[in-house]
């Protein structure tokens, strides 16, 4: 009862977010040495689609999705267009990034959590310290992107590919499955995409 009164609350709530807290664990000095050269590339946020209709199709579709949530039409591409790019650039879906942004920050760019974390990705602060330089903000747009998609992916390889436990890492809530049950209802009933392969399934 618990876990379904949680997902209508993500799903159906405009305010309500599941704001998490990656927790500081030390890294080895070639791990950080490459999450730090992640974070630290500037290249252009422009997605990569196998053609022009299909780039369309996709903005268009998830442009609908995010509407009420986003309704500057002009930020809500951009902020789509980077999600795309920083997720396929992890070696994420983008689908399940934007299912990860919804339960973390419910889309809200200025969000910080209890624990301090920031931004559309809920980014832990220690990270920028760890990973990244002191001028790195993590409100901004493609800088939150950018450490958030590099985050998940280390969890994602920490834990072999294993989707339910690099949830929980990146959550700060590892064994436990509630947040795990809501990023994936909100990736099946939100955010799946027909169109594109569906990958980390």
């Amino acid at each position: 009862m618990r876990i379904a009164l949680l997902l209508l609350a993500v799903l159906l709530g405009p305010k309500l977010a599941w704001a998490g807290a990656q927790r500081y664990e030390p890294l080895a000095a070639s791990v950080q040495a490459a999450l730090h050269a992640a974070v630290a590339d500037r290249a252009a946020p422009e997605p990569r689609f196998a053609s022009l209709a299909e780039k369309l199709a996709w903005i268009a579709d998830m442009s609908r999705r995010l509407e009420s949530r986003v309704p500057d039409r002009g930020y809500r591409l951009e902020l789509l267009k980077t999600v795309h790019y920083e997720a396929s650039r992890a070696g994420l879906d983008p689908q399940l990034v934007l299912a990860l942004i919804q339960v973390e920050s419910n889309f809200r760019k200025y969000a910080v959590s209890g624990a301090g974390a920031r931004g559309y990705m809920q980014v832990m602060p220690f990270w920028v310290g760890l990973i990244g330089r002191k001028d790195h903000n993590l409100f901004h747009l493609r800088t939150n992107l950018r450490y958030g998609c590099t985050i998940l992916r280390h969890y994602l390889d920490l834990e072999k590919g294993d989707l339910f436990r690099a949830l929980g890492r990146y959550n700060g809530s590892l064994g436990r499955p509630e947040y795990p049950n809501l990023v994936r209802a909100a990736w099946d009933r939100q955010w799946h995409y027909a169109g594109q392969k569906i990958a980390n399934r």
